[in-house]
């Protein structure tokens, strides 16, 4: 019985705004995934690359308006194609999503990309700034006044931390966070006190587009005590879409839990040798 009313159904033709609907959902997720793979290997410069993802995107735009269009004409004249409609939604809606969501980031957050705990002394890019010298890429130049007012006002909890421990000790934690996120290490100086300062440059890259964004940390002695700094920029583009920002906040945190551990641990004696008695001369 079910065969013979899905008969007449089966000889509708599929609708081509059907086919149309899924064949460029499936070109628009090839050409998103070659643009992202492009971009976190090195193949090309981001912003060349991320032409190619954006039109991934209006391509998957063009897909849900074929998909629209089919829905009705398959409402209209009976013919097949449903299928082929839901996964061409199913498909775009995937794509879209994240960047619908950092659109609306984008309209939210201040245009700026450099974030420091200290805007009137940041940290240098030192040996990152032979990386940002590149066609494109922004200044190893702190942002400046806009930057740091902007800063302020969307961030105003990002300030320098001062930790109660040796600067020493403070270092070695700050470096080890580094290298617990598995961000690349391209300089690092221990402090040497009273003169020289600890100085830490790394590259972390943003998840998905795998987008660089360079890294300085700065150590400093505040008496018995220490200061450290932090400046995260992103190498492309103005706007970092809170990523740095987001990066800077959750070292402050894990560093200011890490050096409070560190300073309950119990200090280590050195156990104290008992002198030697004199060996006994025998008289003969």
């Amino acid at each position: 019985m079910a065969r013979r009313f899905s008969a007449p159904y089966q000889t509708e033709p599929v609708s081509s705004l059907a086919s149309w609907a899924r064949n460029l959902a499936v070109f628009a997720v090839v050409a998103v995934l070659v643009s992202i793979l492009v971009v976190r290997f090195g193949f090309l410069e981001p912003k060349p690359a991320l032409v190619t993802f954006f039109g991934g995107l209006a391509i998957a735009g063009l897909s849900i308006l074929f998909g629209l269009a089919g829905f009705a004409a398959i409402w209209q004249n009976g013919s097949r194609g449903m299928t082929r409609i839901l996964l061409a939604f199913l498909i775009d809606g995937a794509i879209l999503a994240y960047p619908a969501y950092l659109a609306l980031q984008y309209r939210k957050l201040p245009a700026i990309h450099d974030i420091t705990t200290d805007p009137i002394d940041p940290p240098r890019f030192d040996a990152l700034a032979r990386l940002r010298a590149g066609d494109g890429a922004n200044t190893a130049v702190y942002a400046g006044l806009y930057s740091a007012e902007q800063q302020r006002h969307f961030y105003p909890d990002i300030e320098p931390i001062e930790l109660e421990i040796p600067v020493d000790r403070a270092y070695a934690i700050a470096l080890q966070l580094v290298n617990k996120r598995k961000w690349l290490v391209i300089d690092e100086r221990a402090p040497q006190p009273p003169r020289r300062m600890g100085r830490i440059e790394a590259v972390a890259r943003t998840p998905i587009m795998g987008l660089r964004e360079d890294i300085s940390i700065r150590v400093v002695p505040d008496g018995e005590d220490s200061r450290v700094d932090i400046r995260s920029a992103s190498r492309y583009f103005d706007s970092d879409l809170g990523s740095n920002a987001a990066r800077v906040k959750k070292f402050i945190e894990d560093l200011n839990t890490a050096a409070d551990a560190d300073a309950l641990k119990p200090v280590k004696k050195t156990p104290v040798v008992p002198p030697k008695a004199p060996a006994k001369t025998v008289k003969k």
